[in-house]
């Protein structure tokens, strides 16, 4: 009896329903593949396809591999399809025969089998019905029906049935897929002991007739979870007696702060550290880990590393309350009592970005922030989006941090010129944000100066939760608290007395203040180092104050605040002078702003 992985008892109970026999395998398919068998007693690791071959088709007689790089091998049951060809090239006069001397070897690509799809693919089609056909005499001598068990495994299936507008898909490729649909759909083959599979790593990059096709079972290979992945720590480590020489933690701790990453990176950790002689700490952990997930996803996540907490912003008194409870619900587990996510609103200037920088420290979660996923290939921008949610899926618990939302997160209708792009990105984020099984796990925060341009569906209840508008500071002492942060950020030394008087009428956002310790730093610094009466940094941060113009943008600015104002999910975040205010007429005066900044 074997403990096979999850994905894999999946791909049995299907197959032996009788209902289905083709299947699309994507995910982590380049990894090990890990198990336990009752003979052996301990943990075995193969790669995707010999685990196919010796473990999940076992009891098939032949096993065919078909890619466009190395073409038609068989890595099981070689002597019956050698008699097979043989048989064809005396009937139809070819020679795929010819030059193999050994018929137990694999068909590899030094002979002359095709290559090429179509005709590929035809003689796997030819030995898939002949294997039907075969009779066997019972031992009254006469001939009884005794079909083939055969297995056929596609690989890199993304290269042979792309993604592709109908439009624009060749006539060879039509050919292919309604051959591999026919394997899917014709009941002779069902009804019999013959299993096709096609393997992608992902399945937005595969053709859509295929993947929408219900006659095959899509199964996804997940990133090993951390039981997974401590019974592989385990087993490569098993020759380390006393594990705590090498590594600071033990292999329990080890393997939850390796959740995420695949077992090959996980080799590959360890054993880097081993034959270098580095011990394994936090810190290499932590560095290593980052690196490897980057690499994975191909620079398309990034991590946000923070060493501040909400302790380090000024002013939004109420926002950082509000995230200082749900950090706290997330170091003490209880996941049901959090949000899906955020949405952070507000004019530019008002330290969206660095608000959830902080609340990651706070939290003690890694963040990432999704970088650049789109691209120009028809299929590539939804595979890229599904490689991320494997990735995401995988690292436990995260927080995942979208800026720029509203051009990032797609639009419903899709109508926007590049070919349906946004319109499947927005529906993938939606029905990976909606999904409730991620509460606490996977926790989206989108941040965004303009909310009004981001979909609805995106922004209700049950995908971001709780809305949470910020605004320049209202009040001087909020004012000045977020000017002494600023010093501090740009390691401008100030006392109390060079702090400055703000005008109230003077509204002011955290990027015009750091324009204006900028400018006064700059004018102190110009002074002649050997004069004695240097005048104090103070002095010019009020020459500079006197000396600003408010940015010449007031409409749009305006039209952000009130645009949060129409999100906000709570009035504990507004402001007096925004609590106050008439939802109607914000709405009119959204109307006539709209107008005025010709949109």
């Amino acid at each position: 009896m074997t403990n096979y992985p999850g994905w894999a008892s999946e791909m049995a109970e299907i197959f032996k329903s009788g209902s289905i026999s083709q299947f699309v395998l994507y995910g982590n398919i380049d990894d090990w593949v890990t198990f336990k068998s009752e003979e052996k007693n301990q943990l075995q690791c193969l790669s995707l396809k010999d685990f196919l071959t010796n473990i999940m088709f076992a009891p098939f007689e032949v096993v065919i591999t078909y890619d466009r790089g190395h073409g038609i091998r068989a890595t099981k049951g070689g002597e019956l399809f050698f008699n097979f060809l043989k048989a064809f090239d005396s009937f139809h006069r070819t020679a795929y025969s010819s030059g193999v001397t050994d018929a137990e070897i694999s068909m590899d690509s030094g002979n002359a089998l095709p290559k090429d799809p179509k005709r590929a693919l035809a003689l796997i089609d030819r030995f898939i019905r002949h294997g039907l056909t075969r009779t066997t005499r019972d031992k009254d001598g006469k001939p009884s029906s005794n079909p083939m068990r055969i297995a056929v495994m596609i690989e890199y299936a993304q290269y042979l049935l792309p993604r592709a507008e109908i439009a624009y898909t060749s006539a060879e490729s039509v050919e292919t897929l309604i051959r591999i649909l026919d394997w899917a759909g014709d009941p002779n083959i069902n009804n019999a002991y013959v299993s096709t599979c096609l393997i992608a790593e992902n399945l937005n990059d595969v053709n859509r007739q295929l993947v929408e096709n219900p006659r095959s079972a899509k199964i996804q290979i997940g990133l090993p979870n951390s039981e997974e992945v401590l019974n592989f720590v385990h087993a490569i480590t098993a020759s380390t007696t006393d594990f705590s020489t090498i590594c600071d933690v033990d292999r329990l701790s080890l393997a939850q702060k390796l959740e995420g990453l695949s077992c090959i990176d996980v080799q590959n950790l360890i054993e880097r550290a081993i034959k270098n002689q580095r011990r394994i700490t936090m810190e290499y952990l932590r560095e290593v880990k980052k690196e490897m997930i980057e690499k994975s996803a191909s620079g398309r996540i990034v991590f946000v590393e923070s060493t501040r907490t909400l302790d380090d912003v000024a002013a939004h008194s109420e926002a950082k309350a509000w995230l200082r409870q749900d950090a706290s619900l997330m170091k003490r587990g209880k996941l049901k009592a959090l949000p899906m996510g955020y949405l952070i609103t507000g004019r530019i200037g008002t330290g969206k970005t660095y608000l959830v920088e902080c609340f990651a420290g706070e939290a003690g979660v890694p963040c990432v922030e999704l970088k650049n996923f789109r691209d120009k290939w028809v299929g590539a921008t939804e595979g890229n989006l599904e490689a991320i949610f494997k990735i995401l899926h995988a690292m436990g618990q995260v927080i995942v941090f979208i800026d720029e939302a509203d051009q990032v997160a797609g639009k419903r209708d899709g109508n926007s010129g590049d070919s349906g792009v946004s319109g499947r990105i927005y529906a993938m984020l939606a029905r990976e944000m909606a999904d409730t099984r991620n509460r606490g796990r996977i926790f989206w925060i989108f941040a965004t100066s303009r909310p009004d341009l981001l979909e609805v569906d995106l922004k209700r209840v049950g995908r971001l939760d709780v809305h949470i508008p910020l605004f320049a500071p209202q009040t001087e002492g909020d004012k000045q608290d977020l000017f002494k942060a600023l010093a501090k950020k740009n390691k401008v030394q100030l006392n109390d007395e060079d702090l400055p008087d703000f005008p109230d009428a003077m509204d002011f956002g955290g990027n015009e203040m750091e324009g204006v310790l900028i400018m006064a730093s700059r004018m102190y610094e110009l002074q002649d180092e050997n004069t004695e009466n240097r005048l104090p940094v103070g002095h010019y941060i009020r020459e500079a104050l006197k000396s600003y113009r408010p940015m010449a943008h007031s409409a749009r600015l305006e039209f952000m605040d009130l645009a949060a104002v129409i999100e906000c999910t709570d009035k504990r975040f507004l402001p007096e002078k925004f609590a106050e205010l008439n939802i109607d007429e914000v709405k009119k005066r959204l109307d006539e702003l709209k107008l005025e900044i010709s949109e």
